[in-house]
C-alpha cells in the first residue's frame, strides 16, 4: 500500500535557498511547495492544508511573525500543523520571540539539511502519534458517553457521576444520559427539569436551550465543533446556573438519530474548589493555560476569555493550541470533557495538600 506523501510549505523570500529546501524535501519523499512571503503563503492556505510549515522570519510584505499571527486568527483549523521558523544565526531575540509567539521549532541559517530533514521528520512523527492517541481516546470517550442510561454503566459514566458539574447527553428529541449532579439539580426543583426532554426556567429559556441543542446536534452531523452558553435563573440563589452546550461529532456513517450534544451545567454554589495550581499539575499546564482551561470549562467563549485576561484573541488561540497539544484533544468540547473528568479524578486530600499555604 502506497503511503501518502506529507505536504510541506516552505516560505522563504530568497529564491535559491527556497528552491534548495524544496529540492531536499522532494528528494526525501515529501511533497513540497514554496511561497516567496507571508502574503503569498496565506493565499495558498485558503485552498490547501500543509502537514508542516517552514517559515523564514525576515521577509518583505509580511514577515514570519505577521504570518504566524494571521494563521492563528484566520485558520484555527491549522492549530495542529507544526510551524518551524528559519532564522539567521545572530537573531537570538527573534528565536525567543518566535517561541513565545507559538512557533514549534526553529532552524538556523545557513541551513544544515540533515538537521532540517531530522526536524521535519520528528515534528511530523509527533503529530502522527498525537493524532492516533486522539483518535483512540476520543472514540472511546464518545462511545462511552453515547451509551443509554438504561444500559450497564461504563467507567466513564461513574467518573461523570463524581463531578460537581452536571453533564447531560442530548439528541434533538431526548436526553440520553444525565450524571448524578444533573439528577440532583432536578430533584432540588430549582430551575432544571429532566424528563423526555430538558426544561429550564421559563418557556423562553427552554426554547432557547432547545435551539442551542438543535444547533449543536446539526454541527455534530457535519462533524464540526460548536460551543454556546446560556444562563438560567433559579429561586434559591441570585447566582444563575450556567449551561454550556457543545457538539459531539459522530463518525461519518452515523445516522441522524445519533447526532448528539453535550450540556455541561455549572452551579456556582457547587463548583469544586480546585486551584489553577492543581489544574496545572494534572495536565502540565502553564499558569495562563490553566486560566484559559478553567474559563473554557466554565463556559466562557474565547473572545470573553481574551477580555477577562486582558490578552489578545491571538494569544488565547495560542494557549488553546497548547491545551490541545498537552491534553491530546482537537476540539473544545473534547477538551472540556477531559478537563472536567480530570478534576473529578483528583483525590480531595491530594487537592488540599497541593494548595498554596496560607500566608
Amino acid at each position: 500500500m502506497t503511503k501518502t506523501k506529507r505536504n510541506i510549505l516552505c516560505i522563504e523570500d530568497e529564491l535559491h535557498l527556497r528552491q534548495d529546501i524544496i529540492d531536499e524535501l522532494t528528494a526525501a519523499g515529501y511533497r513540497a511547495r514554496g511561497a516567496a512571503d507571508g502574503r503569498q503563503a496565506l493565499a495558498m492556505l485558503d485552498s490547501e492544508r500543509p502537514d508542516l510549515i517552514l517559515c523564514d522570519i525576515s521577509m518583505p510584505h509580511l514577515d514570519g511573525f505577521g504570518f504566524l499571527e494571521a494563521v492563528r486568527a484566520r485558520h484555527p483549523d491549522l492549530a495542529d500543523v507544526p510551524l518551524v521558523f528559519l532564522t539567521a544565526l545572530h537573531e537570538r531575540e527573534s528565536v525567543i520571540a518566535g517561541k513565545l509567539a507559538g512557533a514549534d521549532d526553529y532552524l538556523v541559517k545557513p541551513i544544515d539539511y540533515d538537521l532540517l530533514l531530522a526536524t521535519v521528520k520528528a515534528r511530523l512523527d509527533q503529530v502522527s502519534r498525537m493524532d492516533k492517541k486522539t483518535e483512540r481516546d476520543i472514540a472511546a470517550l464518545r462511545k462511552a458517553l453515547s451509551v443509554p442510561a438504561a444500559e450497564r454503566r461504563s467507567g466513564i459514566e461513574r467518573i461523570l457521576d463524581m463531578l460537581s458539574f452536571g453533564v447531560l447527553i442530548a439528541s434533538r428529541s431526548k436526553i440520553t444520559f444525565a450524571n448524578q449532579a444533573a439528577k440532583d439539580m432536578h430533584d432540588a426543583e430549582d430551575g432544571l427539569v429532566l424528563g423526555g426532554t430538558l426544561r429550564v426556567g421559563s418557556r423562553v429559556s427552554s426554547a432557547s436551550l432547545r435551539a442551542l441543542i438543535e444547533t449543536a446536534c446539526a454541527a455534530s452531523a457535519r462533524g464540526e465543533d460548536y460551543l454556546a452558553s446560556l444562563c438560567i435563573p433559579r429561586r434559591s440563589s441570585p447566582q444563575d446556573l450556567l449551561l454550556t452546550v457543545c457538539s459531539l461529532p459522530e463518525p461519518a456513517d452515523a445516522g441522524p438519530q445519533d447526532n448528539l450534544a453535550v450540556v455541561f451545567i455549572s452551579d456556582p454554589a457547587r463548583r469544586p474548589e480546585v486551584s489553577n495550581v492543581i489544574l496545572s499539575d494534572v495536565f502540565g499546564l502553564t499558569p495562563t493555560e490553566a486560566e484559559v482551561a478553567s474559563a473554557l470549562a466554565g463556559g466562557r467563549r474565547t473572545d470573553e476569555i481574551a477580555q477577562d485576561l486582558a490578552i489578545s484573541a491571538t494569544t488565547v488561540a495560542f494557549h488553546l493550541r497548547n491545551l490541545f497539544d498537552k491534553t491530546g484533544t482537537r476540539r473544545q468540547a473534547d477538551l472540556i470533557v477531559l478537563i472536567l473528568t480530570g478534576l473529578a479524578s483528583i483525590d480531595p486530600a491530594q487537592t488540599a495538600s497541593k494548595r498554596p499555604a496560607a500566608p
